[in-house]
C-alpha cells in the first residue's frame, strides 16, 4: 500500500509540474517555452463551433452501394459494390426558398455596397455596417441604384425592380485536383486559381418550360417570391448556380470566423453520389427506400413520400407540386425527403460505367466542365427522385442525370460539410 501511495504522490506531482508549466512557468518574454524542448505550435485559438443549424451527422460506415432489387431496365449503370464512407454533416432539408433568398439577397447587397462606394477603412472590403443601412424603398437609394433596376422599356406599369439578371456572384476557388497532378508540381498557385461570374436568380420560368400544353403559370409568379412557399425547396437552380451556393456559404460562415479571429471551417460543398446514397439509406444497408420498406405506402395505405402515384394521381400523397421541405417522416438519419419532392444535384459526373473503377473508399468522380468542353461531360448525377416522377425514381439506388446548366421545376439540392461529429473542435 506504502508503495502504491508513493506512486500516486509522484503522479500527483508531476500532473501538477504539467498545469504549472502549461500556465506559463516556462514560457520567456517572447512567448517561447525555455526548456529546448518540442511544443508544438497551434494553427489557431481553441473554440467550439456549434452544430451547424439544420444539419445532421451522418456516421462513418459501409454499406453496398447500387441496386437493392432487381435492375429493372438492365442498363447495368449502378452494379452492387461494398463501400466505405467517412462521416460528414449534411442538411437535414433541401436547401429552402428562404435559405437560398439569403444567397441572393447577400449579392444584390454586395452590387449594391459597390457602386454607392460603401468600402472598409482599408478599401480592399466592403462595409457591411454601411450596406445594412440601404433602404431599398426609398427613392433616392432606388435612384443611385439604376444600373441595378430594369430598364423603362422592361418595365409593367412603369415599376422600379431589380434586374435579376445583374445578381451574379463572383467565385473564387482553388483547383486542387489539377494542382495535385505530378506534372504541374512547379507550377505556379495562379494557375489553378478559377476565377468566374455566375448569374445566382433562379430561373422562375422552368414551371411553364417543363410542361407543354400545361397551365403551370401562378407556380411561376409565386412559387419563388410569396412567403407561403418560403420553406418549400427551392427549384430553377442549375448545378453551377448550386455549387456557386455552396462557395458563398463557405465564404460566409469563415468571414464570420475571421472577424472573431477563429480558425476557418471546412468547405461547404454538394454531397457525391456515393455520399448521397449512404445517407439516404439511413444505415439500411440493403433497403429500396429510405424508409426501409418494399412499398410505397405504409401499413395504413398512406403514401411515405411526394411523387406521381399510380397512372398519374399527382393529390393523392398530399401534394399536386413540391410541398414543404420537412414534410412526411425523416430517415433514421434525420433526413428529410431522400426520395420525392425533388430530386437533387450531386457533385459527380455521371458515367454509365463509373461503378466499376471507382475506388471502395470514399469514391467519386468529378468534371469540372468547361463551356466547350462536349454536352456528354456536362451530366451530373442526380438522386431521389421527384414530385412528377414514378416510383422507380424514388428508389435510393438510381442514378439519372442532368446537364449542369439546365433548370428544372423538379431539381433542387442540399449541402455537406466535413466536420467532426460533434461539431467541435478540441
Amino acid at each position: 500500500m506504502k508503495m502504491k501511495s508513493l506512486l500516486l504522490n509522484l503522479v500527483v506531482i508531476a500532473t501538477l509540474g504539467m498545469v504549472f508549466a502549461s500556465c506559463g512557468k516556462l514560457k520567456s518574454s517572447k512567448g517561447l517555452p525555455k526548456d529546448g524542448q518540442l511544443h508544438g505550435v497551434a494553427p489557431g485559438g481553441k473554440y467550439i463551433l456549434p452544430k451547424p443549424p439544420g444539419m445532421v451527422y451522418i456516421p462513418q460506415g459501409t454499406f453496398h452501394m447500387g441496386a437493392s432489387d432487381e435492375d429493372i431496365n438492365y442498363a447495368f449503370t449502378a452494379r452492387n459494390k461494398q463501400i466505405t464512407i467517412n462521416g460528414f454533416w449534411m442538411d437535414e432539408t433541401e436547401i429552402t426558398n428562404n435559405e437560398y433568398r439569403q444567397f441572393v439577397n447577400w449579392v444584390r447587397d454586395s452590387i449594391a455596397g459597390d457602386k454607392l462606394g460603401y468600402k472598409s477603412k482599408d478599401g480592399n472590403s466592403l462595409d457591411w455596417k454601411k450596406i445594412q443601412t440601404i433602404k431599398w424603398n426609398d427613392p433616392k437609394t432606388v435612384e443611385q441604384l439604376d444600373a441595378m433596376i430594369v430598364t423603362p422599356d422592361n418595365r409593367i406599369f412603369g415599376k422600379k425592380e431589380i434586374d435579376a439578371r445583374g445578381l451574379v456572384y463572383h467565385s473564387e476557388t482553388f483547383d486542387y485536383k489539377e494542382a495535385a497532378r505530378k506534372e504541374n508540381a512547379k507550377e505556379a498557385r495562379s494557375k489553378f486559381i478559377v476565377k468566374k461570374d455566375i448569374p445566382i436568380y433562379p430561373d422562375t420560368l422552368v414551371w411553364i418550360r417543363d410542361f407543354s400544353y400545361s397551365y403551370n403559370e401562378p407556380m411561376s409568379k409565386r412559387y419563388f417570391s410569396h412567403p407561403a412557399f418560403g420553406n418549400y425547396p427551392v427549384v430553377g437552380v442549375t448545378w453551377k448556380q448550386a455549387v456557386a451556393f455552396t462557395e458563398w456559404r463557405t465564404k460566409y460562415l469563415n468571414s464570420f470566423l475571421e472577424s472573431q479571429k477563429r480558425t476557418q471551417e471546412s468547405d461547404f460543398r454538394l454531397p457525391t453520389e456515393a455520399e448521397w446514397e449512404y445517407a439516404a439509406r439511413g444505415g439500411r444497408s440493403q433497403a429500396p427506400f429510405p424508409w426501409g420498406g418494399y412499398y410505397l405506402r405504409n401499413k395504413k395505405g398512406c403514401l411515405l413520400a411526394n411523387f406521381k402515384p399510380g397512372r398519374g394521381n399527382y393529390a393523392e400523397d398530399g401534394g399536386l407540386y413540391p410541398v414543404r421541405a420537412d414534410a412526411y417522416w425523416p430517415n433514421d438519419f434525420g433526413l428529410y425527403n431522400m426520395s420525392g419532392n425533388v430530386a437533387e444535384w450531386t457533385s459527380s459526373i455521371y458515367y454509365e460505367g463509373a461503378y466499376n473503377f471507382q475506388h471502395d473508399m470514399n469514391p467519386d468522380i468529378r468534371w469540372n466542365a468547361k463551356d466547350s468542353d462536349p454536352p456528354r461531360m456536362k451530366r451530373k448525377v442526380l438522386r431521389g427522385g421527384s414530385w412528377k416522377d414514378v416510383g422507380y425514381f424514388l428508389q435510393v439506388s438510381t442514378r439519372t442525370y442532368e446537364y449542369q446548366d439546365t433548370a428544372k421545376s423538379y431539381i433542387g439540392f442540399r449541402c455537406v460539410i466535413d466536420l467532426p461529429p460533434s461539431g467541435k473542435r478540441r
